[in-house]
């Protein structure tokens, strides 16, 4: 049914011995001038500030990430994307896209990859897309307090946050003056 092959075609390497192999990457790299690991500037890349299982470092948010968490992905996409994508339509979006396909990690995963880029964040063990896949609440706890470890205030949106640093401000008092006590205060 099927025509047979010449004899000579399974054996063809037979008379060298292995076949012939690639060369190896450097060798490569110098012949093609073509640079496949750069490296980054500044140094590696950074680890994530708290673990994807630290979700209780900050209850509150673990809550309101439980209950709704396009709101977590709101206040996470107004930062990633500086402001240009509002809180509330990110998270509008988001809310649509769980609702309508149940796939809302396909749309976060690419807020995680953003934020990655952004602040030299070591993707880790698994993929964005998998952990979005597999721990879509996790995972947006774990950026979200990255952000916040980072100096972000994530309840008062990008243009605000800006705001805060140029005058100086950081959570709420001028950065560098001495905390004033509770009873100083009349």
């Amino acid at each position: 049914m099927y025509p047979s092959a010449h004899p000579d075609v399974y054996n063809k390497f037979s008379s060298s011995g292995a076949p012939p192999t690639a060369p190896p990457p450097a060798a490569y790299q110098q012949q093609h001038g073509a640079n496949m690991n750069p490296s980054r500037p500044g140094g590696g890349l950074r680890k994530w500030s708290t673990g994807l299982f630290h979700c209780m470092d900050d209850p509150g948010n673990c809550l309101i990430t439980c209950l709704c968490p396009c709101i977590t992905f709101g206040q996470i996409a107004d930062i990633v994307d500086k402001g240009t994508c509002p809180c509330l339509a990110s998270g509008l979006i988001y809310g649509l896209i769980c609702a309508s396909t149940g796939m809302g990690c396909l749309y976060s995963c690419l807020y995680r990859s953003k934020l990655r880029a952004e602040y030299d964040v070591d993707e880790g063990e698994c993929p964005d897309f998998l952990v979005h896949c597999c721990c879509e609440h996790l995972a947006l706890c774990q950026e979200y307090r990255e952000l916040k470890n980072r100096g972000f205030d994530l309840g008062i949106g990008w243009e605000a946050n800006m705001d805060r640093q140029r005058r100086g401000v950081a959570g709420g008092t001028v950065m560098g003056a001495p905390a004033i006590p509770l009873g100083m205060i009349r």
